[in-house]
Formats: structure tokens, sequence, C-alpha cells
């Protein structure tokens, strides 16, 4: 069973000084990683992580998760070797095939099925493992072949074939799931799930029996790559409250009404109670699911940080 990573993530830089404060407050807490979406309107992941990891003295950074129709394969190559360089190897890469229609349009990308999307996703997946691993920027470099300057290629190498910095796929379809088996490190569950049959962007929070039925989807699929994958889970809601019961109600009541209220407090992707019972919640989420790479929304930061010190 893997030792339990906390993560947090970034909607906003409201100043300079409050990003770094949050960062460093999230070290201090004892989170693992920063993650940073890839959504229009939210920070743009590149500079937010190498910003992050330059505040803080250990927190690696990535991202949760690149929409892959954003990305040319050679662009992001770029990104992902000069953030890894920058903040010394402490980059994590997580990729999905996007699901925001209104995104597509307004960056005047096509929007595909979700098929589509997905083959998108890792023949980019693929060709970054090949320019990692390749000679490509070597020979193409030849201004920095005369000054003999150093090859623009990641630190790390443990993911994408063995060629880069770690790999997180995440999603819930079958499609997308079947590539995370194949090629992440890092396989992601998300915890909103696509309404069947209404328009894009119309998400429900998944219960505990989907997320059970979604990770032994993936586990199938992996083989024997599926011990050595870590898990991880995007947490949607985090409350600290002494009355769980009362607490899941009024959520059911306010938010969640496709769901009951037993259902609320079993999903893996709410944590409610104190925070002893949240601790206990996500050791028998691991035990479970196998969830050990646990994502909170950034802000939850403060609230679930006190959770970390119980499971250390």
């Amino acid at each position: 069973m893997r030792d339990f990573r906390f993560g947090f993530n970034f909607f906003d830089i409201a100043s300079p000084g409050d990003f770094v404060e949050r960062c460093r407050r999230g070290e201090r807490y004892g989170y693992d990683v920063a993650q940073v979406p890839d959504h229009l309107g939210s920070p743009a992941p590149f500079p937010t992580m190498v910003a992050a990891a330059d505040a803080t003295e250990r927190l690696r950074v990535g991202t949760l998760v690149l929409n892959a129709a954003f990305w040319n394969a050679h662009l992001l190559a770029r990104e992902i070797a000069t953030a890894d360089r920058l903040t010394g190897g402490r980059v994590e890469v997580g990729l999905g095939a996007g699901h925001m229609k209104w995104e597509f349009d307004a960056a005047g990308i096509a929007w595909e099925p979700f098929a589509a999307r997905v083959e998108r996703m890792t023949a980019l997946i693929e060709e970054l493992g090949r320019l990692f691993g390749g000679p490509d920027y070597a020979e193409r470099r030849p201004v920095a072949e005369h000054f003999g300057l150093a090859d623009l290629a990641p630190v790390q190498r443990s993911g994408f074939g063995g060629s880069g910095p770690p790999l997180l796929v995440g999603g819930t379809g079958d499609t997308v799931l079947r590539a995370a088996a194949e090629h992440a490190d890092i396989v992601g569950i998300a915890g909103m799930y696509q309404v069947e049959g209404a328009p894009p962007g119309t998400f429900r929070m998944g219960t505990a029996e989907q997320a059970a039925e979604r990770v032994a989807f993936a586990r199938a699929h992996a083989g024997e790559r599926a011990g050595a994958i870590e898990w991880n889970v995007l947490v949607q809601h985090v409350e600290v409250t002494p009355d769980r019961r009362a607490a899941a109600e009024r959520i059911r009541d306010a938010r969640l009404p496709y769901m009951s209220v037993e259902e609320v407090l079993d999903t893996p992707f709410a944590l409610i109670g104190t925070h002893e019972q949240i601790a206990e919640q996500l050791r028998e989420r691991r035990e479970r699911f196998g969830f050990s790479h646990v994502t909170v929304h950034g802000p939850f930061l403060d609230e679930f940080g006190p959770v970390i010190e119980l499971l250390r």
C-alpha cells in the first residue's frame, strides 16, 4: 500500500504576496504538490508552477490537468522541459482530453467527439515521449551546439517511457481510462461525471459505486502495470464539522439532490467530519479504492491542511 501524497490546486492569483503565502502555507501543512488546472480564465499553468516552486523549498508542482487539444507536442515539450529544469526536477505532468465545449469555441479549436479528443491526447503523450527520449533538440539547435550549450531536456526520467517527468492522466470515460492504464504513472479519477445526454459541461458528483467501477475498469486495462500505478482522487468538497450527517443532509438538499444522504457520506469525492474522521475516511478509501494521492481544491487548503499531519 502506498504512502499518502497530498495536493491542492489554484483557481486564481489575487496578488503576488497572497500567492506566495498560499504556497508556503501549503508546504507548512505538508502538502506534496501544488497543481494547476488548464482552463480559460484561470492562471496559465507553467508560469504558475514555476512561481510556486520558487516560493517553496520542496513543494512539487504539476498540472491537473492540461487540455491536450490546447497544445502542440513540440511547444508543450519546451514548456515541460523548461519548467522541470527551472524547478530542479519538481514537475508532474497531468493530461486530459478536455471537456468544456465553450473553451474550445472561445479558443477557436474544433470540438470533436470524446473518442477523437482522447486519440489526440494519446498521440500527444506518445510524441512527447519520443521528443524527450530522442536527439531532435540536439540535432536542430545548431547555435546551442556551436556554443556548447546543454540540450533542453527534462531533469526527470521516470515518466513518458523513462524520458520525462511523471505523467498523470485524468478522467472518467472508458477511452481516457484505457489511455491512462497504458501510459500513466498516476491515474486520476475525477470527481465530476458528465451527465449522459446532457450538454457538454453538465456534471454530477460521482458516487462510491461509480468510483469503484472506474478504478476496477482502469486496473483491468492496466494489467501487470496496475500495481505500479499511483491512484489520484480529486476531492470536490471538504467540510470540517462535528455532525457529519447534518452536513451531508444540507449538502444533499442544496447541491446533490440525485444522491441519498448515505451516498453523500460514502462518496470518495467529498470529505465530511472532524479532522480525525476525515483522516479515517481517507485510510478506508485508500484500502477500498487504492486512492493514496489526494487532491483538494484550493479553497479547501486550510480546512483540509490539519488532516495531513494525522496521516503522516
